[in-house]
């Protein structure tokens, strides 16, 4: 006798179906599972056999055969538990339990109760795809499944609970969630643009760099407030929709990143990772690939403190990612791609010692040394970040001035207004802000009056702009004027745009 019963997975960040199929013949008691298995999904037979006869019932003594198709697509993980554990007893003492338009996901333990797993998310999505009008997923889980409308979630804790569900003697509630409320932004417990004293060209420039998504590029010496700058950037971003909430969410539930009382990530994403990392930790990878940093940052914010100190390689890496808005991951198992679309902001010191191009300190570094250090930040690298501001040390008198700041909450008005303009031109492009727009569009949009056509062909040939660090430049000023309401971009915008990208000149061009 052969049943089948419909289980899901997930391969990179997408979901696909999985049909477990299972053979029962009266012969000498035997498991075999086939259907490309990892090792996880191997161990499945011994957690389902506790938790059948845990759960107070009679495990079959026949030859089983459970196949997992498509078969050429490698398995992994151990959602397969609770829909291989009903194929078996359908082949036996649930022989007329109804599985048809139903998925069943989740991880035996030997007790009979059902464990959280990840990914749940991309997996509804692909059963609701698939036509599939009821999902049954761990408890845990059942919130995060229910953030698909469309599809019927049962949260299940145990394996007794589901069959009592099945065969009609209880009636588990379905779990319902409100995504409307779900997606009223929270901006609690990020630091607050308020509490930053002076270094006001500094917060001009993130305001700019939030309104359009644009990369940013903070140096100056210790002490001076660049990593407590970028650690407020979040609080001024706008909210996130629900598309992109749903997009970031699957990543981070795919990686296990996702709290168990957060079904959906509706903050945008700060990730800062230490310069020790690995290239592949930040960029994805492993023997089956998995999202990295960037991709956790993907709507969000990815924060490189102490930039030089990165490996060059892992900086370098970066370049293709910030381009494509998204990251192809290839190994023996298979090739994946990830989502990558972030705002990278950098800090670092302009030298070994932090004090080169001081007015306060001495720099102790030798020409050569500090070539050496600026030196692994490649050009093209640089090339790529939209704005590099310098944050000079503070005075005194700024320190004891106590005088009220303006907070993040109005800083973020200011940025919303300057995003509803580039959503409303861009809606149906897919793009979002300014820093996305591919060099078509910046042709199309990027348009600029005769003086300031004027200013950005005098900076083409004095800065020796490349023909990227150009578009650059356009997006950049296209921003300005949107926080201005302009829809050309003018002298001013321009004039704004080359000053906030052409830090490295001072610094680099010696290198």
């Amino acid at each position: 006798m052969t049943v089948t019963v419909k289980s899901a997975a997930v391969y990179g960040i997408d979901g696909f179906m999985v049909d477990v199929e299972c053979f029962a013949t009266g012969t000498f008691p035997k498991f075999t599972l086939v259907g490309l298995p990892d090792a996880a999904v191997r161990e499945a037979y011994e957690r389902i056999k506790a938790a059948i006869r845990s759960s107070g019932i009679e495990f079959p003594m026949t030859a089983i055969t459970v196949n997992l198709a498509p078969a050429d697509r490698l398995k992994q993980g151990t959602g397969f538990d609770l829909a291989i554990l009903l194929a078996i007893l359908k082949s036996s003492v649930l022989a007329t339990t109804d599985t048809d338009g139903k998925c069943f996901i989740g991880e035996l333990s030997l007790s009979g109760g059902i464990r959280r797993v990840y990914g749940v998310l991309s997996m509804c999505l692909a059963a609701k795809a698939a036509g599939i009008k009821e999902i049954y997923v761990p408890l845990e889980n059942a919130a995060e499944a229910a953030v698909v409308d469309g599809i019927t979630v049962y949260g299940v804790d145990n394996v007794n609970e589901l069959i009592a569900h099945l065969t009609g003697l209880v009636q588990i509630k379905p779990t319902e969630l409100d995504t409307g409320g779900l997606m009223a932004a929270s901006y609690d417990g990020i630091p607050d643009f308020s509490d930053v004293k002076g270094q006001e060209n500094a917060k001009r420039a993130l305001e700019i760099a939030a309104a359009g998504m644009h990369n940013v590029l903070l140096i100056g010496p210790p002490g001076t407030g660049k990593s407590m700058l970028a650690k407020r950037l979040p609080g001024i971003l706008p909210p996130m929709s629900f598309e992109e909430a749903i997009e970031t969410t699957r990543v981070h539930s795919v990686c296990g990143a996702l709290p168990k009382d957060k079904p959906l990530v509706v903050s945008r994403p700060f990730r800062s990772p230490h310069h020790t990392m690995s290239t592949a930790s930040l960029i994805g990878g492993g023997k089956t690939p998995m999202p990295g940093e960037i991709s956790l940052s993907h709507n969000g914010v990815l924060f490189l403190d102490e930039l030089a100190e990165f490996k060059k390689d892992s900086t370098d890496a970066l370049r293709q990612p910030i381009e494509d808005g998204a990251v192809t991951i290839a190994r023996v198992n298979g090739r994946m791609r990830f989502p990558s679309k972030f705002m990278l902001v950098c800090a670092m010191n302009p030298c070994k010692c932090g004090y080169f191009g001081s007015p306060d300190h001495t720099c102790t570094c030798t020409p050569f040394a500090r070539s050496q250090y600026l030196a692994k930040i490649s050009g093209p690298m640089l090339d790529r970040i939209d704005i590099q501001i310098e944050v000079g040390s503070l005075t005194y008198e700024t320190l004891r001035d106590n005088t009220p700041r303006e907070p993040s909450a109005e800083i973020r008005k200011r940025v919303e207004q300057a995003r509803e303009r580039m959503t409303k031109r861009y809606a149906g492009t897919g793009i979002h802000a300014n820093g996305q727009l591919t060099p078509a569009m910046i042709r199309e949009y990027c348009v600029t009056d005769e003086k300031a056509d004027a200013v950005l062909a005098a900076a083409f040939d004095r800065l020796g702009l490349s023909a990227r660090g150009y578009d650059r430049i356009l997006r950049l000023a296209k921003t300005i004027a949107d926080m201005d309401a302009c829809d050309i971009i003018g002298e001013r915008h321009v004039a704004q745009a080359i000053q906030l990208r052409s830090l490295d000149r001072k610094y680099w061009q010696t290198v």
